[in-house]
């Protein structure tokens, strides 16, 4: 299956308990030394998995443990963050966002007041949309058309997966996680675990 590589991947440097700029060296390195196909099916997954999990429900759930509206590049961040935390998790909260209340990771920020929270353990991995790219430029040695070509293999091999490409806007109907009759409702531990801040 397609994502099986990204989430071997994930795994392995789980095991190793990289974060930060350790887990990014460790993922370029990684994926400088596959073919560039193989880096091209791993953009690919990305691309599928950030898809999937676009929707107005998850973008809420960030909303409430960062305490703020995330912009579309800090949600982007956190649905990073979300894959880091490895399959079993990112599954169960793209099908119901409030399950990551259960996740170590989250319950660990909830005993901390937002602004305490140590960096390494803050929701948002910034370079793994980037590593792929980085990846296969050292692989192939270069880009002669800053990456173009890449990008449109990554989605061909969407294609060939008949795994549709990542959404426009978000799935579901947007609203706010500062509501909190609808939190309550929505994201019943996530509201409670997460207070909003007067």
């Amino acid at each position: 299956m397609l994502t099986d590589t990204l989430w071997t991947l994930v795994e392995d440097c789980r095991r190793q308990g990289l974060g930060g700029c350790a887990r990014d060296a460790w993922l370029l390195d990684t994926l400088s030394r596959q073919p560039p196909d193989g880096i091209v099916r791993f953009q690919a997954c990305l691309d599928h998995l950030l898809g999937e999990s676009l929707s107005w429900n998850l973008w809420a759930a960030a909303d409430r443990i960062l305490g703020t509206w995330c912009s579309d590049q800090s949600f982007c961040f956190f649905q990073c963050w979300l894959l880091g935390l490895g399959r079993p998790v990112f599954e169960a909260a793209v099908a119901d966002p409030d399950v990551l209340a259960l996740a170590p990771e989250v319950r660990r920020l909830a005993r901390l007041p937002r602004p305490d929270w140590p960096p390494a353990d803050r929701p948002g991995w910034e370079l793994l949309t980037a590593l792929p790219a980085r990846a296969y430029e050292a692989a192939a040695g270069g880009f002669e058309d800053g990456g173009d070509a890449f990008y449109r293999a990554a989605r061909r091999v969407l294609d060939e997966e008949g795994l549709r490409p990542a959404p426009l806007l978000p799935r579901g109907h947007r609203w706010s996680a500062r509501d909190e009759a609808e939190a309550a409702r929505r994201l019943p531990r996530l509201a409670a675990m997460f207070p909003l801040e007067r």
